[in-house]
């Protein structure tokens, strides 16, 4: 590590001290995602990891999310989860035609979260804890109208820019109708610059073989060109985790 970036890293603690709050639970890695989130500005950065703290101590006071606290969610199927990628990190895949927009939005909000830290624990065998990342597809082959659900996508990309600094390593988005296109210009107005900058949409075979190229094939399931097998996010197992460093 360079010298700046420890110093960086010293001040930070400094500043979430004066905040009221300790850093003392977290490393370097960890608090490196947030100063780099925020342009390795320390007092942007300090504010943004006080903001994360206060948000994960309200929505998940017992540092995870247990399945029984997402039932309906669960029950649909939509969320794959696949083994490492080309670059080690693991694939999250949304199956769009499968969601409709929840009657129960805290359920949602806690799913959102429990997809997240899942995901990211799985990536960390054998990684330096704090320094973990996924690659995100969204899939919207045979959705209908009533699938589309704006609120929810701007929920998910909302908790990964400010809860999840710096976990998103790419995103690709599969099949997208012509009747979503306007949804979706709607939905980027409140995704960030850094992040629309990781989103991919495929729209030809050339950028699909890219897509299954940089993914790897082994990660990538039969159906998009790949050949892996998809697997259900509730049955994968992952070392155990407690959101102390997600």
């Amino acid at each position: 590590m360079e010298k700046s970036q420890e110093l960086a890293l010293t001040q930070m603690r400094k500043s979430v001290e004066k905040l009221g709050f300790s850093t003392e639970k977290y490393g370097d890695p960890t608090l490196m995602r947030f100063l780099i989130a925020r342009s390795m500005d320390i007092e942007k950065a300090a504010k943004m990891f006080v903001q994360w703290l206060k948000w994960r101590s309200s929505m998940v006071p017992n540092g995870f999310i247990t399945e029984s606290e997402v039932p309906d969610e669960l029950e649909a199927r939509k969320i794959f989860l696949q083994s490492s990628s080309k670059t080690g990190y693991p694939v999250l895949i949304v199956k769009a035609c499968k969601h409709f927009p929840p009657n129960d939005i805290p359920q949602f909000k806690k799913f959102v979260v429990y997809i997240l830290d899942k995901t990211v624990a799985s990536g960390v065998r054998g990684r330096e804890i704090g320094n973990e990342k996924l690659i995100g597809v969204i899939d919207f082959q045979q959705i209908t109208y009533k699938n589309v659900d704006a609120r929810g996508l701007i929920t998910g990309f909302q908790f990964l820019q400010s809860y999840f600094p710096e976990r998103l390593a790419k995103c690709y988005v599969l099949n997208m109708p012509r009747f979503f296109v306007s949804v979706w210009r709607m939905v980027c107005r409140f995704i960030d610059k850094p992040t629309q900058e990781k989103i991919v949409i495929v729209t030809n075979e050339d950028e699909k073989k890219c897509f299954v190229e940089e993914v790897g094939e082994e990660a990538v399931p039969v159906e998009y060109g790949g050949k892996a097998k998809l697997t259900a996010i509730q049955d994968v197992e992952v070392p155990p985790f407690e959101g102390c460093d997600i």
